[in-house]
């Protein structure tokens, strides 16, 4: 499907009023230092979703809510019988989130149906934008839920299942705040595409405007326990110990090292830890601490996981403490579909936005949704590439210029 140039190829978003909306939404949940907290199903994300729905309603499309809380706003086409082209991401975030991650892809692709209103422009597609459930994984893990739901990788039982560390299931906070809706799931997309921050340092560095990005790196989480005894602090001689924490130090460093055993791609981080019984006098007999490896190409990846696996052997045999390891997320490397990411690049070359080819470091929800749909991404930069941080930021020139290159590649798709 083509797009009349003709007609649209000077069509740009209004810069300003993105801006203000973001800002607006920022207010959310908004933390002293500037970023926000709106972990998922909260009140904070209900406030979140109920200012979404009403702008979408205000632009003139239909909303509706399907059984995982995913939230879809329709913009009716000429021809209702061709699949929607679609895009969006995230309202909810990290304890300690900024106020671009996900939301910017939610609130560009909203500026995208305002300025199709503004100018009369009617697609021959119907153009839609969605609100993803818990990509964060933040309160309900593991990451990208919503999504992974709707493309077929978990079923609604599991989606509905996961707890937080309070034992709230998900699917009873989606009633509680109002947002366990009933629309068909999995219906297909035309094209899907996700407009982000990069989270990362390289578009900064390079001095551009647009990131076109072909695919994702490989994720696996892992929840990992250690188990040693207890015991008094001041009789237990040091060699007659099983100490799950100093256990747990030496497996640090090994899964550490299966990173920089792999330059430049490789990725491990242990992103929480917890100590039991947690007395300063008493010898620590269990330890929990989560794993995420990363890697783009698969055979890395799985090389990776086999030397976890070795590691946690190696210190059980080493030290005398148990160390188990439970693989509870596996994103395999993905690559994006070519016709999507071509028109995310003639978007950026009509615009004239300097651009490069990335490959995304982080998981998003485009990354399911790939599985079921033709999908790309638009990245722009980010200051210093900090993200999942409360002092994360874009500038508004950025943020401007991706959701332009947004518009162009939904038209490519939609057609006018």
């Amino acid at each position: 499907m083509s797009s009349d140039t003709g007609a649209t190829r000077n069509l740009t978003i209004d810069g300003a009023r993105l801006w203000a909306s973001l800002m607006e939404m920022a207010r959310i949940g908004a933390t002293a230092k500037g970023g926000v907290c709106r972990l998922a199903l909260t009140d904070l994300d209900r406030e979140s979703r109920d200012l979404f729905v009403r702008w979408c309603e205000q632009a003139g499309c239909s909303v509706r809510v399907d059984p995982m809380g995913n939230i879809f706003a329709r913009r009716a086409g000429r021809d209702a019988s061709l699949p929607p082209v679609a895009t969006g991401s995230h309202l909810d975030s990290q304890p300690t989130g900024g106020r671009f991650d996900g939301v910017y892809g939610v609130l560009a692709g909203l500026e995208v149906i305002r300025t199709l209103n503004d100018h009369d422009v009617r697609t021959d597609a119907p153009v839609e934008l969605v609100v993803w459930t818990d990509e964060e994984g933040a309160r309900f893990p593991p990451a990208m839920v919503g999504s992974g739901v709707y493309a077929g990788v978990f079923d609604l039982a599991y989606g509905h299942s996961r707890q937080d560390l309070d034992g709230k299931r998900l699917g009873d906070e989606l009633a509680r705040i109002g947002y366990k809706g009933d629309a068909p799931m999995g219906q297909a997309f035309g094209a899907f595409f996700e407009t982000h921050i990069e989270q990362g340092p390289i578009l900064e560095a390079a001095g551009l405007s647009v990131g076109v990005v072909t695919g994702a790196q490989g994720t696996r989480w892992y929840d990992v326990v250690l188990t040693g005894a207890e015991c008094h602090a001041g009789p237990t001689p040091m060699d007659r110990r099983r100490d799950a924490l100093a256990a747990a130090g030496t497996l640090l460093a090994r899964i550490y090292a299966l990173a920089h055993d792999n330059p430049p791609h490789g990725r491990a981080t242990v992103g929480e830890f917890r100590c039991y019984p947690g007395s300063r006098n008493t010898v620590p007999g269990r330890v929990e601490l989560t794993v995420d490896l990363r890697h783009p190409d698969a055979s890395v990846l799985e090389t990776m996981h086999a030397g976890l696996g070795h590691a946690c052997a190696a210190v059980a045999a080493a030290t005398g403490v148990e160390v188990t390891r439970d693989l509870i997320w596996d994103s395999p490397p993905v690559a994006f579909d070519p016709g999507c990411v071509a028109a995310v690049r003639r978007g950026a070359d009509l615009l004239g936005y300097s651009h490069m080819d990335v490959v995304s470091g982080a998981g998003h929800d485009a990354v399911y949704i790939s599985r079921i749909t033709p999908t790309a991404m638009v990245f722009i930069p980010c200051e210093d590439g900090i993200s999942h941080n409360e002092v994360e930021n874009a500038t508004p020139e950025h943020v401007e210029a991706g959701a332009n290159v947004l518009l162009h590649a939904m038209l490519d798709k939609a057609g006018v």
